[in-house]
């Protein structure tokens, strides 16, 4: 790592970063990172950097970091990481605990090199025990076990997190962690391996109406219950974090109510059109039972989301059937592979 020295970070709330300044985001072509680079441009960011994964394999240390020299970012988004649903996780727990730990150590490391003065790190809320009180607060962390099935991507996450906080300690920079609830929207993954549920569901939905089936069986029970957040308002409270927030404790984004998942189905089913037969299947794992973020941190500083569930439904299933025929050419990449996505650097 470079010697580069950092003056202390100013206590209390920060200003407004510069819109002027140059900003990187990684993962910019991701669910999260699009969304981010889509609010900034509308907030009037003139110098927004990014690069595919064809262009920088965020993995590779070396070229981070010749990158990062190149643009010297004054602000970082760091939205990039190897990501999937229950299945995919519980599949490949060593390719989403290494991608994922690489690609942070990367990006951060060559931040702090080139002299980066505010980074937000982009967490998952499966960072919190699996029997944590709901809804969850910011200091559950570290409290208890982690669901198993996807512990691998979690302990991923928290070393993010603490590497904010130990940039903090060490060099006095205000570098913090956002840590969403379940996020869905335009540029999720909708791939036949490694979606989340939404996506994934959609995707079902939207397929048994265009071809006549009448009966759809989802994964396990139904009954555990899950918070969901348009991803366009995550995108939202991240520039407001970056403008209003700076302290050592990672801050839960959500919308502070939560769902089962055979009520999201009914809402996929409404925004899809389809009205045949659900069949649970209850040999699947369910995940944690229940996980409702505490946002009140978040709401405290003023912000609130703009998207109401079946709003926000509605609009990704219109997304969704915009780009239908994309996520065809993905499917026949990831056979390829034999791999679950891994998101879009």
């Amino acid at each position: 790592m470079s010697s580069t020295t950092h003056s202390p970070a100013p206590t209390g709330r920060p200003d407004p970063i510069d819109r002027d300044a140059v900003t990187y985001v990684a993962g910019h072509r991701g669910l999260v990172g699009s969304a981010i680079w889509r609010r900034l441009e509308r907030a009037g960011f003139s110098r927004l950097v990014g690069a595919s994964h064809a262009e920088l394999d965020l993995t590779d240390r070396a070229a981070v970091l010749a990158r990062f020299e190149a643009v010297r970012p004054r602000y970082v988004f760091l939205a990039a990481a190897k990501v999937g649903g229950i299945m995919a996780n519980d599949t490949y727990p060593v390719d989403f605990l290494s991608v994922n730990l690489r690609i942070q150590t990367n990006v951060m490391d060559a931040a702090l090199a080139t002299g980066t003065e505010r980074l937000l790190f982009l967490g998952s809320s499966c960072i919190y025990p699996k029997l944590a009180p709901q809804p969850i607060p910011e200091d559950a962390l570290l409290t208890g076990h982690l669901e198993p099935t996807n512990d691998a991507y979690a302990i991923a996450k928290i070393a993010g997190i603490i590497g904010t906080q130990a940039v903090r300690r060490q060099y006095g920079l205000p570098w913090i962690s956002a840590m969403p609830t379940n996020l869905y929207g335009p540029e999720d993954n909708f791939a036949l391996v490694g979606s989340h549920v939404l996506p994934a569901m959609i995707r079902r939905y939207d397929e048994a109406v265009r071809t006549g089936a009448t009966s759809i069986t989802n994964w396990g029970t139904g009954t555990p219950r899950r918070e969901f957040l348009h991803v366009d308002d995550m995108a939202d409270a991240c520039l407001y974090l970056m403008d209003h927030y700076d302290g050592p404790s990672q801050v839960n984004v959500g919308t502070g109510r939560d769902c089962t998942i055979a009520e999201l189905a009914g809402l996929v089913a409404e925004a899809t059109g389809y009205t045949g037969e659900v069949v649970w299947d209850d040999s699947k794992p369910d995940g944690t039972p229940q996980k409702l973020l505490d946002v009140s941190l978040l709401t405290g500083m003023g912000w609130r989301p703009r998207y109401g569930l079946r709003e926000g439904i509605a609009d990704t299933v219109a997304w969704y059937r915009a780009h239908r025929a994309d996520f065809r050419d993905r499917d026949a990449e990831h056979r390829d592979t034999g791999r679950p996505d891994a998101g879009r650097a």
